[in-house]
């Protein structure tokens, strides 16, 4: 590898152009500000240039393993005061004999600070995050992290690795499952609602029962190249403000007390190392005051960008704004080198370590290090029925009813079914990826929940075919903690028995999709229809002749024409957490009604990737006509989804009436009130997502077609209806423009109401200058 003077490297990165957009004013002190400042620079007076170096080394002791390295010689290092953070450590006996050993045996005594993937619950396991995001319900979203934060702070931790804001628009990206899907307007809220979750409407961390939350990964990371996991991302200034961006700044202005960087580089800088994006954007931009750590051995990672040897990625990674360096341990082993050739400065190291300080006091440490340490709590808190029954409740509203032909659903409790498919009893699956201390032996089954609802309906089961029959996926799964069972019968063995089944049954109920290490991180996949066997199998099912119901468990949409033109019903369930058995059956049998809608598109097939609903027109646009030659459209496939954004059916049925403006022309400060009446016109009470999109017809740059700008639940009764109000205040009209200024400009607009982001009614207004 190439060797580039590290001076050279420093001066290209601060000569990287700053956005000029809004900054973001810094908080007044306050008198617990005062207090804390007095207190952290007393410590730091007594602390040697090693300790200050401790306190940027986030070590991984314990449970799991998300990288290829687990750090070394760790109770060594505590002793020495060389240890900040650790990781992958709870339970309250695990916490405490860590914490003890730094509080007694470390010269200056200063508590270690502990945090764990907590992405869709922690003991009690929720929906993965894209299937929260389907619910549109910010209020069950909030409740899903508190109870998150109530269950890990009883577990002895203090920090969290959620919410991940990433927008997401590629399908194959295995993490797509783990953010809110393709928009910035429902990100940013489902972000501040997370936040608020984890560390309580205060932000007060000193709570026993609230922890502190980490913003990842900043940023962009979900548009990488190919959707293929770690890899480059490259876009516009413009476009991050605009379309990447929200997210993260909604979290850090709700009171995110930590970022993680991101592994990918940004326009040929990695995150961890981009100064541009650490300090000018982060801290002097958006006021952030928190600390940033970066992800798993993201530092060293960057020898492989090519940016230089471990002491110079060291320097650059601290310069850019690090402040803690997880597993990678480059800052313990070359700060005080680079601080002797001047490659950093003191006040750097200083910075960085005084960010980390001040998390530990905001968080009680100092005041009481055993504050979140107590077997009594974590016995009386774990798992409580009440938390039980909210994971049920809330994995209900995550599901997404995406056909339902002749209402073959919901089903009838009697006579008989054929219940087939490789998912169909499995616990280990349904509580996803990123599961983290959640225990699969204790989550509810598909099998389990049909029984458990309906014990006088015939089930008979039948497995039909092995989640995949690739070696090379099965070898790939089952090295990281696949946990798959493999039927050893041929294909053909397998389908005929379900064949049988499904003939002396009234109704096939086929539960397929992805296993849960299908998804998540390293987890991309290039193509993203039913794996092995499992299309082979529907088909057979489907020359029956006998209704054919699909339950779909997967973390990313798929590539399910075929499914959708031949099923009489598609229920999409993503991996819905511990009662996942219980909350499919009570949305199969109707007890509860479907309300899901789904926030990432669902292509026809994966050549259509990426695909998302607010895109931008072209010059040439495709109107429908299939003869037109020169539009922008494929030969093969329409340009359209297979299920657009934000939809998502319900056992009745939704009118929407025209939508009313309260102006037509509205100034630049002024207020746009629309009104829309939504009626339940069938038989069943439900609930639905009312959607408004704006678009910008002429703008000083092409923009959207439609973007996301309000939406509300609400539960109508059969028969009821009820007009909505939604307020599109003077910042709903505004984008960064191409000098990055934050402007609404004058000009046509259009409004569009509906229950999806196809299914809309428009209304034109004008907005002019005053």
């Amino acid at each position: 590898m190439k060797q580039i003077p590290l001076a050279s490297l420093l001066l290209a990165l601060s000569l990287a152009p700053v956005a000029q957009a809004q900054k973001k004013p810094a908080p007044a002190a306050s008198a617990t500000d005062a207090k804390m400042k007095q207190y952290i620079d007393g410590l730091m007076a007594k602390m040697t240039t090693e300790e200050k170096i401790g306190q940027l080394n986030l070590v991984s002791v314990g449970f799991d393993v998300t990288g290829p390295v687990v750090s070394k010689d760790v109770d060594a290092n505590i002793r020495k005061g060389l240890v900040g953070g650790v990781f992958n450590t709870y339970t309250p006996v695990a916490v405490r004999k860590l914490q003890e050993m730094a509080l007694k045996e470390s010269r200056l005594h200063i508590p270690l600070m502990f945090g764990y993937d907590v992405i869709h619950g922690h003991r009690t396991v929720f929906p993965i995050a894209l299937g929260l995001a389907a619910s549109w319900d910010l209020q069950a979203i909030e409740q899903s992290a508190r109870i998150a934060a109530e269950e890990s702070t009883a577990d002895g931790l203090d920090w969290v690795f959620s919410p991940m804001v990433d927008i997401a628009r590629d399908a194959r990206w295995g993490r797509i499952s783990e953010g809110s899907g393709e928009d910035p307007y429902l990100g940013s809220r489902i972000a501040e609602a997370m936040v608020r979750g984890y560390q309580g409407p205060g932000n007060d961390l000193t709570q026993p029962n609230t922890v502190m939350a980490c913003l990842k990964h900043f940023a962009l990371y979900g548009a990488a190249e190919a959707g293929r996991d770690y890899n480059t991302t490259d876009m516009s200034r413009q476009r991050m403000y605009n379309e990447y961006l929200p997210p993260y700044k909604a979290a850090i202005d709700a009171g995110v007390g930590s970022v993680m960087s991101s592994f990918n580089d940004i326009n040929g800088i990695p995150a961890t190392a981009n100064k541009w994006l650490m300090t000018d954007l982060l801290r002097k931009q958006w006021g952030f005051q928190g600390f940033v750590c970066t992800d798993y051995t993201a530092i060293p990672e960057m020898k492989e960008h090519g940016m230089g040897t471990d002491e110079q990625v060291a320097a650059l990674a601290l310069n850019a704004g690090i402040d803690q360096d997880m597993v990678g341990e480059e800052f313990l082993k070359y700060t005080a080198k680079n601080l002797q050739s001047g490659a950093v400065s003191k006040a750097q190291l200083d910075a960085a370590c005084r960010r980390i300080l001040e998390a530990k006091y905001k968080l009680g440490l100092f005041a009481d290090p055993y504050r979140k340490v107590s077997a009594e709590r974590a016995s009386s808190t774990l798992m409580k029925p009440e938390f039980i029954a909210a994971a049920r409740d809330i994995a209900r509203r995550s599901m997404v009813l995406l056909k339902n032909d002749r209402n073959a659903l919901p089903l009838k409790k009697t006579g008989s079914i054929a219940l087939i498919g490789p998912l169909a009893n499995r616990q280990r699956d349904v509580i996803g990826s990123w599961s983290g201390a959640g225990d699969w032996h204790q989550a509810v089954s598909v099998e389990q929940g049909l029984r458990a609802a309906a014990p006088g309906l015939k089930i008979t089961y039948a497995k039909g075919a092995n989640i995949a029959d690739d070696q090379q996926m099965l070898d790939r799964l089952q090295a990281h903690g696949g946990e798959l069972e493999i039927d050893k019968r041929s294909s053909e063995e397998m389908i005929k028995e379900a064949v049988q089944v499904a003939q002396s049954a009234d109704v096939v109920v086929a539960v397929v999709g992805e296993s849960q290490g299908m998804s998540g991180e390293a987890a991309a996949r290039a193509d993203i229809t039913l794996p092995g066997q499992q299309l082979a199998l529907l088909k057979a099912l489907k020359a029956t002749g006998k209704p054919l119901v699909l339950v779909l468990m997967n973390g990313r949409p798929l590539a399910i024409s075929w499914e959708n033109q031949n099923a009489d019903a598609i229920l999409e369930t993503w991996f819905a957490g511990t009662q996942a058995g219980n909350a499919i059956a009570d949305v199969l049998f109707g007890a509860y009604n479907p309300s899901g809608k789904i926030t990432a598109t669902f292509p026809q097939v994966v050549g259509q990737v990426p695909l998302y609903y607010n895109h931008k027109n072209t010059g040439r646009p495709y109107g429908g006509v299939k003869l037109d030659k020169y539009k922008s459209r494929y030969l093969d496939v329409s340009n359209d989804p297979l299920y657009p954004f934000g939809f998502g059916l319900s056992y009745t049925t939704f009118t929407y009436g025209k939508p009313t403006l309260s102006k037509s022309t509205i100034g630049p400060a002024e207020t746009l009130t629309v009104s829309v009446t939504v009626q339940n016109t069938g038989n069943v009470d439900g609930e639905e997502v009312a959607q408004l999109y704006l678009r910008d017809m002429v703008g000083s740059s092409s923009r959207p077609v439609s973007e996301l700008k309000g939406f509300q639940k609400v539960m109508l009764k059969k028969g009821e209806s009820k007009t909505l109000t939604f307020r599109l205040a003077p910042d709903a009209l505004k984008f960064y423009n191409n000098d990055l200024k934050f402007a609404a400009e004058p000009g046509d607009f259009q409004v569009m109401v509906g229950g999806n982001s196809r299914d809309v009614q428009m209304v034109p207004f004008k907005l002019v200058a005053q």
